[in-house]
């Protein structure tokens, strides 16, 4: 079943689009996207990131370099983005810089090129954004601009897709001095000269140029705008990384879900955030870009955010304290494995109980998900689980609405000097009862 299912897959992949990445350096990723712009010269492309702030900084950096860009993001009104669009569709705009969301339902048609700034979250992204281009039949390519960690991602899309991308090398100096010249003269070549309203200029221009051969005239018109890109180009560095030492330095790259250091936010779905809203809040609050951020897990009155290592204290300081709708952040350093659904266990003792229950595989609970998996248990990660284990459901419940006022991401530790008793069956059900209310006087007082 599972082979089939990956041959229906694979059969809606489009066969037009061709897919490829180039490796740089993180700090290089805009200098190599503007080089790749600059060797593409006919170029009619959407730019792909991951926040709206990144979004509007890629777009404001283009528009001030000379590029035709704008921005389409979710802070846009109706007007404004109609506008965009307008301005897209008609080619007055060669660069598109746009959210996964806001970007949902774009039809327009000769995309030749969808560049990912950043690659998606989610596998289901990546083929949304390509499938921008390569329409009607007709050909495009799908570039994702990546560093050293994301080759894990690349090799999960490939398996996913059963499509081998193509590893591009950025261009060099010579090669975008070369295509911007080859552009220049074919737009010399191509002009339409209007000769009854140059009539009257021509015997001034010509005894202007009469010292001047053929050769000579020809290097100076072409020059006026050429020499703009070798000064630009001029000892520009190579920004390229080689794939195999990138992968023996990373340990091969990092897969959807897998990144260095995870962090405890304690804010969740409860306050209304989904993973656009929380990254976005923690990128305007910290002043960090979206590149720093990997894996989001939302839950019900708590977060897990991945975050490059050696960023994480800077993200923490600027984030811990900081409002979200009358309530206070608080950030903790989760020791669990980044990219995985759980995260609580080892931050404090109540954490190192909780790895130990677990460990010892009690009811088959998880502490992570939004309903337990892997055994009819209950998950304390979740906002509605059901215990069908040995504990009381009462006992249960603290652990997850404990009030905040110490070390614990939960609270004060549930697990001092409040143990279960083992009850009989009728002494359950009276406290399951007891539970049910204090558990909703207990939301009442804190949402």
């Amino acid at each position: 079943m599972i082979r089939l299912k990956l041959q229906r897959n694979r059969q809606k992949v489009n066969e037009n689009i061709e897919h490829c990445y180039a490796m740089v350096k993180a700090r290089d990723r805009y200098a190599a996207l503007k080089r790749f712009v600059d060797a593409n010269v006919e170029i009619f492309g959407i730019i792909f990131c991951r926040t709206r702030m990144e979004t509007q900084e890629v777009a404001e950096h283009l528009m001030r370099d000379g590029y035709n860009a704008d921005s389409l993001h979710g802070d846009l009104s109706q007007v404004q983005r109609d506008k965009v669009m307008g301005r897209y569709r008609d080619r007055s705009l060669q660069l598109l810089v746009a959210t996964d969301v806001a970007a949902r339902g774009i039809d327009v048609q000769d995309v030749t090129h969808v560049i990912h700034y950043n690659l998606p979250d989610e596998l289901e992204n990546y083929m949304h954004r390509s499938g921008r281009t390569a329409r009607a039949g007709k050909t495009g390519m799908s570039l994702a601009i990546v560093h050293t960690k994301d080759m894990g991602r690349i090799r999960q899309i490939e398996r996913s897709t059963g499509r081998t991308f193509k590893q591009l090398q950025v261009p060099n100096a010579m090669e975008v001095c070369e295509k911007q010249l080859m552009k220049l003269v074919k737009k010399i070549h191509d002009v339409k000269v209007n000769e009854k309203e140059i009539e009257p200029y021509l015997e001034s221009i010509y005894d202007e140029f009469k010292d001047l051969d053929r050769d000579a005239l020809i290097h100076r018109l072409v020059s006026i705008e050429f020499n703009r890109f070798l000064d630009y180009y001029k000892n520009a560095p190579d920004l390229n990384v080689d794939a195999k030492a990138a992968r023996s330095e990373s340990g091969g790259g990092r897969a959807y879900g897998d990144k260095h250091s995870r962090m405890f936010v304690s804010i969740g779905s409860k306050d209304g955030l989904d993973k656009g809203k929380l990254l976005r809040f923690i990128c305007d609050t910290t002043g960090e870009k979206g590149a720093v951020f990997g894996r989001i897990d939302v839950q019900g009155v708590y977060s897990f955010v991945d975050v490059e290592p050696d960023r994480m204290e800077a993200v923490m300081s600027g984030l811990n304290g900081a409002m979200y709708q009358d309530r206070k952040v608080r950030t903790e350093l989760s020791e669990s494995k980044a990219g995985s659904n759980g995260g609580r266990s080892g931050r404090s003792s109540e954490g190192r109980g909780r790895s130990e229950g677990r460990s010892q595989g009690r009811d088959g609970r998880n502490f992570g998900g939004d309903r337990g998996r892997g055994g009819e248990g209950k998950s304390y990660g979740s906002d509605r689980g059901r215990s069908e284990g040995g504990r009381d459901r009462s006992y249960e419940r603290k652990r997850e609405m404990s009030t905040e006022g110490s070390g614990s991401p939960f609270g004060r530790d549930p697990w001092k000097d409040d143990k279960p008793s083992k009850n009989s069956g009728s002494d359950r059900k009276k406290e399951k009862s007891t539970a049910g209310t204090a558990r909703k006087d207990k939301y009442k007082s804190r949402w």
